[in-house]
């Protein structure tokens, strides 16, 4: 393989990205490669990756139990710190334990990899992350991909395959569409056919729910779901995972998730600052609804201005512009405006659907949030994208969104690249 020609290829297929300097901490505004910018494709939702005390905390655990973790979690590496923070996970989910992983891509791929053992039937919605379907294909599982949010669809998957072990799989929050799953129709569904439910809530804790507990807290399903996988490097603003869940399937993840088991465990400042975000979650809910209510007046803005930004009801908001040299085009424009958004292109989005991916911050004033939209219309028009007449915003969350039509599913980034090229 001449690698040389490969990137070429991605480059002309308008797949090449490149890694961008950021000199300082995550905050809304950044500077980066050297120029100021409004930073609009942070996942530190809450703003709390460079807040003192949790500086302080992570600094604080440096000196006291050292910069790694040496082992796997299995291996000596669990330290006190760890299981501190799994027991206040798992009180914030009111389940009965919780599993730390080293990052959200190793908890999703560990878990579902773990559960979906051969002879296991595990259906997946077509917009789950990459790390999910990847579990499906680690585990060996039957995997059924069913149409984006379409119960009725998965309900018919699982009756062809009644009688076999089954988990259903979904995110809550969507990464790429900023949607949230229909929870309490596709937990009611799996558990009127005896599967199990994991719920990847990556994007949804410290963003949507009671106290920030989540899309599956919010839904009034807290103890209905059988694993909840959540982030600590988003809205908690450190790095890491973790799944909460019941003990046994807590143990069993112990011994048979192997992402857990041959990984180091995570490093004990990361997860010190996760727990002093966690506290502050809880003392602050407040942190939540500026959140959401960011969210809603940029989506405000967008529709104004002409832009489409689907079926978004959360913090992550895409500019959906079709064409993916046109999303490209309008990335480059805001960004010499001032505001960095990054674009997504097939195949990490379907043919047709390219956009420019938001994801707005507590820490946003509704002025910048203003004037970011002001900015991207600008960089639209003079990538030649032409608005559409003024749309309404979104809906409150509150509101049910008018059900989006399924479109096919495309499969794993890495394999459509390939092809593509």
């Amino acid at each position: 393989m001449d690698l040389e020609q490969r990137l070429d290829e991605l480059k002309a297929l308008g797949l090449y990205r490149r890694m961008r300097r950021v000199s300082g901490p995550q905050g809304p505004r950044v500077v980066l490669d050297g120029e100021p910018v409004l930073l609009l494709c942070s996942s530190n939702h809450l703003g709390l990756a460079d807040h003192p005390r949790v500086r302080e905390a992570a600094a604080d655990a440096a000196m006291r139990w050292g910069v790694g973790a040496g082992g796997t979690r299995l291996a000596g590496g669990t330290m006190t710190i760890h299981r501190r923070l799994e027991e206040r996970l798992a009180a914030f989910h009111g389940t009965g334990a919780a599993l730390l992983y080293g990052s959200g891509y190793l908890a999703s791929l560990g878990v579902v990899g773990a559960l979906a053992e051969p002879g296991t039937v595990v259906c997946c919605d077509e917009l789950s992350h990459a790390a999910l379907l990847d579990g499906c294909a680690l585990g060996g599982a039957d995997t059924r991909v069913y149409a984006h949010g379409d119960v009725d669809h998965l309900a018919a998957l699982l009756d062809e395959t009644a009688g076999r072990p089954a988990v259903v799989v979904t995110d809550s929050v969507f990464a790429t569409e900023g949607d949230v799953a229909p929870l309490e129709e596709l937990v009611d569904v799996a558990q009127r056919h005896g599967a199990r439910t994991v719920v990847d809530e990556a994007h949804a804790v410290g963003c949507l729910g009671p106290g920030g507990r989540g899309a599956v807290a919010e839904a009034g399903l807290e103890g209905e779901v059988d694993v909840v996988i959540g982030s600590l490097a988003k809205a908690l603003g450190s790095y890491g995972a973790y799944a909460a869940c019941d003990p046994t399937t807590a143990r069993f993840l112990a011994n048979r998730s192997r992402t857990l088991l041959h990984s180091t465990a995570p490093p004990p400042p990361a997860v010190a600052g996760a727990l002093a975000a966690l506290e502050l979650l809880v003392e602050q809910p407040h942190r939540v609804e500026r959140l959401q209510g960011n969210a809603a007046a940029l989506r405000a803005e967008l529709a104004r201005a002409g832009f489409d930004t689907g079926g978004s009801t959360t913090q992550i908001v895409p500019l959906v512009v079709g064409d993916a040299g046109l999303a490209l085009r309008i990335r480059d424009h805001a960004l010499a405006g001032g505001v960095f958004a990054e674009a997504l292109a097939p195949p990490i989005v379907a043919t047709g659907t390219a956009r420019l991916r938001l994801s707005v911050m507590a820490s946003h004033t509704k002025a910048e949030l203003r004037d970011a939209a002001q900015v991207l219309g600008r960089a639209a028009q003079r990538a030649g994208f032409r608005p559409a007449p003024a749309a309404p915003a979104a809906p409150a969350r509150d509101e049910a969104p008018p059900a989006a039509a399924p479109r096919p599913f495309d499969g794993h980034a890495d394999r459509e690249i390939a092809q593509a090229a």
